[in-house]
């Protein structure tokens, strides 16, 4: 991490105003802080100059003071993994969004709109990252395009990481999808892990184990996120690696990972949510939620805080970080209660979080607003020629974007293969959006429950292009061509009429809106899939991790089926 050298005057101000020979900048007066070294509660004020905590175990006065009396003081919430684009907004409402939740720190990749826009989304996500009033941390997309397997918008190559990486925002290189190339040696991989060796690199290993597990690990990874067992925690945490529990709106490992944390193991297990939605976040909370929940499930209170903060930190290098304590970054959370991780109060880097707090910031003008170059589809586009009546069906399994790899009859009309509700086996299509080729993927998806209709997203991990489920080929080619005249979003559709929409038009990915305002849509295209059999609490995004070919087992990209245990496309 770089740090900041200080000066002199910083320095005595900071010694004088611990030492209680003046006045704080601020204090925290009369509550409760939770020890995250024996879990105790102890009553104290907590003095902060600047941005920065100066004294804790003792009464301080303050030029501005916060009652805290009644309420407890943790530190603030690290979300050590994150896409911003998956919360739909801008980085700097994602901050409006989600600080008010106690998330003080988040390290985010911006690979997804990397993959639309290639190098001018890092600079796009920096320059938003700057302006946050938490401190969001960005780690360099170390794949883009993610495989070859599909065809991506942008391009990330060594030489446009190597000069974004002294940016006082990285911390590292993120996570490394392609597994295979890591444990294989393959030159590309190689090279830019040899950039990055002395920096944070993130991992990204599914049901990765064994000796290959050791491999992927010298090759310099720290972290993963894609842990879906306790058995696959432990064996990463016994090597060394620090374990990330997700929980997000689709891929929820939390229930699964917890009997895993305790107050032994909180060093090496701490949390993210990786893809979040703001209607998950308005109606269940951020990290605030995964800490409630994981104490629900049993976990001790200071095993839940601990993850969330300090073994956060420590992981990602942030050592000004994590703790209550003189000396580190004044990121404290005020909550009424610790079992229920319930909000009331959050300072970020010093600053009380509220509306004025975000006043005055210059908005970052958006970009890829033309992102969406697909050309206009017919229903003809999404017959899918028949070979025999036996088909590869991805199999959606709910709370997870691991799919099965099922093989299906489906019946077969004038050579086509069709969709079988009775089978619950519906049409998926992938189609390009980045004007480079006109390729149209097709095949068959399980688990949805749609009757009738179709819905579509131009969100499709992680080369985004359109994935479009359906009954029927008018509508799924009425929702494709909806969301290009929107430029992109989400589209439910049926008997060719749009019945919810949201456009997401920067990069075909976010709103341009403030988050308060796509609540309600989103609400509405929940409703409307719901009307057309959907059985998925969210469907939208489980659309978005079919076209993700790094995530075993059978995957759709554009090209096609992906066998992505093979690691190559099904003819």
């Amino acid at each position: 991490m770089t740090m900041t050298r200080l000066t002199p005057d910083l320095i005595a101000r900071r010694i004088g105003q611990g030492r209680g020979a003046g006045e704080a900048d601020l204090v925290v007066k009369n509550v409760r802080l939770f020890d995250l070294v024996t879990g105790n509660l102890f009553v104290t004020d907590i003095a902060i100059c600047g941005d920065t905590i100066v004294g804790t175990y003792g009464g301080y006065r303050g030029a501005r003071e916060i009652d805290g009396r009644g309420r407890i003081a943790v530190p603030g919430f690290i979300d050590t993994h994150l896409h911003v684009e998956s919360s739909l907004v801008t980085p700097m409402e994602f901050d409006r969004c989600v600080t008010r939740h106690g998330v003080t720190t988040a390290i985010c990749d911006p690979h997804e709109i990397a993959n639309v826009l290639g190098p001018a989304a890092l600079d796009y996500m920096l320059e938003g990252a700057s302006r946050t009033v938490m401190d969001l941390r960005v780690q360099l997309s170390s794949c883009v395009p993610a495989t070859h397997l599909e065809t991506a918008g942008g391009r990330l190559d060594v030489a446009d990481l190597v000069a974004r990486r002294d940016h006082p925002k990285v911390i590292g290189l993120a996570e490394f999808m392609n597994f295979p190339g890591v444990i294989h040696a393959d030159p590309g991989c190689l090279g830019k892990l040899a950039a990055f060796s002395d920096r944070h690199i993130d991992g990204h290993a599914p049901l990765l184990g064994g000796f290959d597990l050791n491999g992927y690990i010298a090759a310099g990874i720290r972290t993963d996120h894609e842990t879906t067992t306790s058995d696959e925690a432990l064996e990463k945490i016994q090597k060394g690696m620090t374990v990330l529990i997700r929980e997000g709106s689709v891929s929820k490992d939390l229930h699964a990972l917890a009997p895993l944390l305790t107050v032994a193991t909180s060093p090496f297990l701490a949390f993210c949510t990786d893809d979040r939605n703001p209607l998950d976040i308005a109606e269940e909370g951020h990290l605030d939620f995964l800490i409630r929940t994981a104490i629900r499930l049993g976990v001790p209170p200071l095993a839940a805080y601990r993850s969330a903060s300090l073994t956060a930190a420590t992981a990602f290098g942030l050592s000004d970080r994590g703790l209550i304590a003189p000396g580190k970054r004044a990121d404290i959370v005020l909550i009424d209660d610790l079992e229920v991780c319930a909000v009331s109060d959050v300072i970020a880097g010093g600053v009380l979080v509220g509306p004025e707090a975000y006043a005055g910031r210059a908005p970052v003008p958006p970009v890829g607003l033309d992102s969406m170059k697909a050309r206009r589809v017919s229903a003809e586009d999404f017959q899918v020629p028949a070979s025999g009546a036996t088909a590869h069906v991805i199999g959606v399994i709910p709370g997870k974007i691991i799919t099965a790899h099922l093989t299906l009859d489906l019946p077969v009309v004038d050579g086509a293969m069709q969709p079988d509700l009775d089978q619950d086996a519906v049409k998926v299509a992938v189609v390009a959006r980045h004007g480079i080729n006109d390729n149209i993927g097709r095949g068959f998806v399980h688990g949805f429950g749609l009757k009738r209709g179709a819905i579509a997203s131009s969100v499709g991990h992680d080369s985004h292009n359109v994935c479009v489920v359906g009954v029927d080929d008018a509508d799924m080619a009425t929702a494709v061509n909806r969301l290009v005249a929107i430029r992109g979003g989400f589209v439910v559709v049926e008997g060719g009429r749009v019945l919810a929409e949201l456009a997401l038009p920067i990069a075909g990915l976010m709103s341009d809106r403030a988050f308060e305002e796509l609540i309600q849509p989103l609400k509405d295209l929940r409703t409307a899939a719901t009307g057309l059999g959907v059985v998925l609490a969210e469907p939208f995004l489980q659309v978005a991790f079919l076209p993700l070919p790094v995530i075993p087992h059978l995957k759709i990209s554009d090209r096609g089926l992906v066998d992505v245990d093979r690691f190559e496309l099904i003819g």
